[in-house]
């Protein structure tokens, strides 16, 4: 038989479950505690109010086990497909924000570079443990998007702790203004910040067009003297080789953002990417040696995979 609890049950539930309402949210619209609306969630469950099917993608036929061993990686994460209104990038910031809350630990110091990606991670973190969020690459705005700035107060109001902006562009114009800029204090002491995180994130993107930010920002002779250096990835605006080494460029000194260097150094350091043609990219990333934890779609996944000889790919 309804009733009024019920009837509440059952709004709280499809609030989070179909229209995709955070906790937060609801709880302001029925004047409940967070924790209040993860208890009816739960009741809902209990009840029988809310059902929860499975059906397996084709992702899983992957052994992320023994993709991470075949990478040398902790772990893989392989984010969920996409339905038909979704894009593979919002199902691998999904669980990017997954991988996040589950490692942060209070106290830590954690480093974020921006990325299309990385800045949709944010709005799918309810909380974190409180923690230092260090901004791990000069800003870089595509579109309306908020940029590196936006990130960071996202991921400091998630956390409650202390930020570290880097108010600087990610690229400028010469090297002699980039040192200039990393003088400063604000810059100087956010870009040491990076020199001992317990906990980086950032993105790959392979040198080529549509798949990475900073290529599209350069001009086309730029695009060709980085390619003929050998560009092949590019990680928070540093760029790697087919082999995973560092490209030594002009580039390298206009840019203002974490180094190789100091990722190598971090207890942790969590990839993203996805889609296929990102395989070259990732793949340079994965033989640079500073990632540990690789968060992927099934697509990017299965090439992975295949690249590995890994069966059933």
């Amino acid at each position: 038989m309804s009733t009024p609890h019920h009837e509440l049950l059952a709004d709280i539930a499809s609030a989070y479950y179909v229209d995709n309402a955070s906790k937060v949210e609801i709880a302001k619209t029925h004047g409940l505690s967070r924790f209040q609306v993860a208890r009816y969630l739960e009741e809902a469950k209990r009840e029988g109010i809310v059902t929860i099917s499975i059906n397996r993608p084709a992702r899983t036929l992957i052994d992320t086990a023994a993709l991470a061993r075949a990478l040398g990686l902790e772990a893989v994460a392989i984010a969920d497909r996409p339905g038909a209104d979704e894009s593979a990038r919002e199902k691998v910031a999904a669980e990017a924000a997954v991988v996040l809350e589950s490692l942060v630990r209070p106290g830590a110091t954690v480093g974020v570079s921006w990325s299309r990606t990385l800045n949709l991670m944010a709005a799918h973190l309810e909380r974190l443990p409180e923690c230092q969020i260090v901004q791990l690459a000069g800003d870089l705005k595509v579109g309306d998007d908020g940029g590196s700035g936006q990130l960071l107060h996202r991921l400091g109001a998630a956390s409650g702790g202390r930020t570290w902006p880097l108010p600087a562009p990610l690229i400028v114009e010469t090297a002699g203004m980039a040192a200039s800029l990393r003088r400063q204090p604000e810059i100087s002491e956010a870009l040491a910040q990076a020199d001992g995180l317990d906990l980086a994130v950032v993105a790959v993107g392979t040198w080529a067009p549509g798949a990475s930010t900073v290529f599209e920002r350069l001009d086309e002779p730029e695009r060709r003297e980085l390619e003929g250096l050998g560009a092949v990835a590019e990680v928070s605006g540093r760029l790697l080789d087919a082999d995973g080494r560092a490209v030594q460029s002009p580039l390298d000194a206009r840019v203002l953002a974490v180094t190789l260097d100091q990722l190598h150094r971090a207890g942790t350091t969590v990839a993203v990417g996805y889609g296929r043609a990102n395989l070259p990219g990732v793949t340079a990333a994965l033989r640079g040696g500073f990632i540990q934890r690789l968060i992927v779609d099934d697509e990017l996944a299965l090439a992975l995979a295949a690249q590995a000889g890994l069966p059933g790919s």
